[in-house]
C-alpha cells in the first residue's frame, strides 16, 4: 500500500463521522470530508480589501473566535463576465463574480488533516489577470490530495483592483496577494498535514505568468521550493510608462483621476463596468514598449509592472542571474494554444491576410516578416501558430533556458499535444486543455462543445496527476531534465513520448 493511500485511510478513520477541523494562526476552521479527502473552502489569508485596504497591499487577517465554517465556497475576486463564443469555459474559469468583501482566501484539500510532512501544492488560477477563481469545477483537488499532497488554491485581486498602477496605491497588488498567500502557507501548512519546507507553486496562463514573476521576485525567496509554469513564462510584464498611460485611459473611462483615492470613491460595480468596456482594443490604446512590442500581444492591458519592490527588474532577467537558484522548475506549453481564442469564435476560419497583419502589426514591429515565415495554409492558421509561439511557447522555452543556464535547481519542460475533438476537432491542443488532466478531473470538462470534448482519455489524466505530484514530492516528474544542450521535453498525448524542443524562432 502506498503512503498516499495509507494517508487517505487514516483521514477516514480519524474523522469518525465528525467534520474535520484545523487550527490556523487566525482561528479554528471547520471543513467537510468527501471521498476520503478533507476540504476547507474560503479560509482567509488576508483582511478583506475594502475601505482604505482597497488598492493597498494585503493586510493581516483579523483573528476570530469560535470555529469558522469553511464548508462551502465563499466570495471570489470581483470580475466582469468573460465568454468564448459557444464554448463553455466555466469549468476552468468559474461562473463569474460571487460578491463579498472577504475574498482574499484559499481553498485547501488534504488527505490527512491530522498528519504531517505531506508535500504542498499551491495553485494560482488563470484568466488573463481579469477573471477566474480557484473554485471552478476542474480545480477540485480531490485527485491531487488522494495522490498524497495538500492542495492550496489561491484567490487574488484581478483587473483594476489587482493590476492597475494608481497614484497613492500599491503596485502589483495581485502578485502581493499571491505572496501573502504563500506566506500564509508557510505559517499554516502544518495545520493541514503539510510540510512548509516542501511547497510547489503552480499556475496556468495568467497564473503561470504570475509564477514566472514570483521566480524573479526577491520577495518570494524562501516561500517555495518548486514551481510549475503552465502556458506562461516570465515575460508578460510592462514597464511603468505604458501602464501609467493605460491607467489614465481607464480613469478617463470611469470619469475620475488615476489615483487610488478617486477609484476607492467609486463602487465596485462601476469600476467593473469600466474594466469590461476597456476590453475593447480601441479603448485600451497603445501598450507597446520602447522596442515596439506589446508584451501582452493585444490580449489585455492588466499585467504586472516592473520597477517596484515586487519586481525590481525583468523577472526573466532575474531568473537568468540566479533569482530562482535552488528552485526546481517545470515549464511548458500546449501545441495549439491560440485555438481557444480563435476556433469557438469562428475567427480562425474567417481571418484574412490583411486582418492578421493589422492585428499583429499593432503589437509587434516585425509582423509582416513573422507572418510571411509561417508555412501554414490559411491566414488564421498562420496567425494562431505565430501567437502560440509569441505568447506561450517562446516564453516557456526562454524561461527554461534562463533557469537551466544557472545550473542550480532542476529544469523540466513539457508540451501538451493531445487534441480535443471539440468543435469538429478544430479546438485541438488549445490553451487551458491540460488543466482537467493535471487536476485529474477530465469529466468536469466534457461534452460535444466543451473543452475536452467527449470521452477524454482517463489514462492521460492519471499520468499527469502522477507527474505533477511526483515533482512536488521529489523534484522529478518522471522524464529527463532540460539542459541548454539537450533541450529534452515530455510531449503529453496518447501515448506520451520523450522528445526535444525545437529552437525558438519568434520573439
Amino acid at each position: 500500500m502506498q503512503a498516499s493511500e495509507r494517508s487517505v485511510q487514516r483521514s477516514v478513520q480519524r474523522s469518525g463521522g465528525q467534520a474535520p477541523e484545523a487550527v490556523t494562526g487566525a482561528g479554528r476552521v471547520r471543513g467537510v470530508e468527501k471521498d476520503g479527502v478533507a476540504r476547507f473552502l474560503g479560509v482567509p489569508f488576508a483582511a478583506p480589501p475594502v475601505g482604505p485596504l482597497r488598492f493597498a497591499a494585503p493586510a493581516a487577517v483579523p483573528a476570530w473566535d469560535g470555529v469558522r465554517d469553511c464548508t462551502v465556497p465563499g466570495p471570489n475576486a470581483p470580475q466582469p463576465p468573460r465568454t468564448f463564443g459557444p464554448l463553455d469555459l466555466s469549468p476552468v474559469i468559474g461562473q463569474g463574480w460571487r460578491p463579498g468583501d472577504d475574498h482574499l482566501t484559499v481553498d485547501v484539500w488534504t488527505p490527512d488533516p491530522g498528519g504531517s510532512g505531506l508535500p504542498v501544492m499551491v495553485f494560482v488560477h488563470g484568466g488573463a489577470f481579469v477573471a477566474g477563481e480557484p473554485g471552478a469545477p476542474v480545480y477540485d483537488g480531490t485527485a491531487l490530495a488522494r495522490a498524497g499532497v495538500v492542495l492550496v488554491s489561491v484567490t487574488y485581486r484581478l483587473g483594476i483592483e489587482g493590476f492597475l498602477p494608481l497614484a497613492g496605491g500599491a503596485t502589483n497588488i495581485g502578485l502581493r496577494d499571491q505572496l501573502a498567500a504563500l506566506a500564509w502557507v508557510q505559517e499554516n501548512a502544518a495545520a493541514f498535514g503539510g510540510d512548509p519546507g516542501n511547497v510547489t507553486v503552480f499556475g496556468e496562463s495568467a497564473g503561470a505568468m504570475s509564477v514566472g514573476c514570483l521566480l524573479g521576485s526577491p520577495l518570494a525567496a524562501g516561500l517555495f521550493r518548486r514551481a510549475i509554469v503552465q502556458s506562461g513564462g516570465a515575460e508578460m510584464v510592462h514597464s511603468e510608462g505604458p501602464l501609467r498611460g493605460f491607467a489614465a485611459r481607464v480613469a478617463a473611462e470611469l470619469g475620475v483621476e488615476p489615483s487610488a483615492a478617486a477609484f476607492r470613491a467609486r463602487p465596485l460595480a462601476e469600476t467593473l463596468a469600466a474594466q469590461d468596456r476597456m476590453s475593447d482594443p480601441l479603448k485600451r490604446g497603445d501598450l507597446r514598449e520602447p522596442d515596439g512590442v506589446d508584451p501582452g500581444f493585444g490580449l489585455g492591458g492588466f499585467c504586472p509592472v516592473v520597477g517596484d519592490d515586487v519586481l525590481p527588474r525583468s523577472p526573466l532577467g532575474a531568473v537568468a542571474e540566479g533569482s530562482a537558484a535552488g528552485v526546481d522548475v517545470i515549464t511548458g506549453f500546449n501545441a495549439e494554444e491560440m485555438n481557444l481564442y480563435l476556433v469557438p469564435t469562428g475567427l480562425l476560419a474567417a481571418l484574412t491576410d490583411a486582418q492578421a497583419l493589422a492585428g499583429l502589426g499593432a503589437v509587434h514591429p516585425r509582423a509582416a516578416e513573422l507572418l510571411a515565415a509561417r508555412p501554414e495554409a490559411t491566414p488564421g492558421e498562420r496567425y494562431a501558430a505565430l501567437l502560440t509561439d509569441l505568447v506561450f511557447r517562446g516564453p516557456a522555452l526562454r524561461l527554461a533556458l534562463a533557469h537551466a543556464g544557472t545550473g542550480s535547481g532542476s529544469t523540466h519542460v513539457y508540451e501538451f499535444a493531445w487534441r480535443s475533438p471539440a468543435f469538429g476537432g478544430g479546438l485541438g491542443a488549445c490553451h487551458a486543455l491540460e488543466l482537467p488532466f493535471v487536476f485529474g478531473t477530465p469529466e468536469r470538462a466534457t461534452g460535444p462543445d466543451a473543452l475536452a470534448g467527449e470521452d477524454p482519455p482517463r489514462a492521460l489524466a492519471d499520468e499527469m496527476v502522477a507527474a505533477w505530484t511526483g515533482f512536488a514530492r521529489t523534484g522529478d516528474p518522471g522524464w529527463p531534465a532540460f539542459t541548454p544542450e539537450g533541450r529534452a521535453l515530455r510531449r503529453f498525448g496518447t501515448p506520451s513520448v520523450d522528445a526535444a524542443a525545437d529552437p525558438v524562432t519568434a520573439g
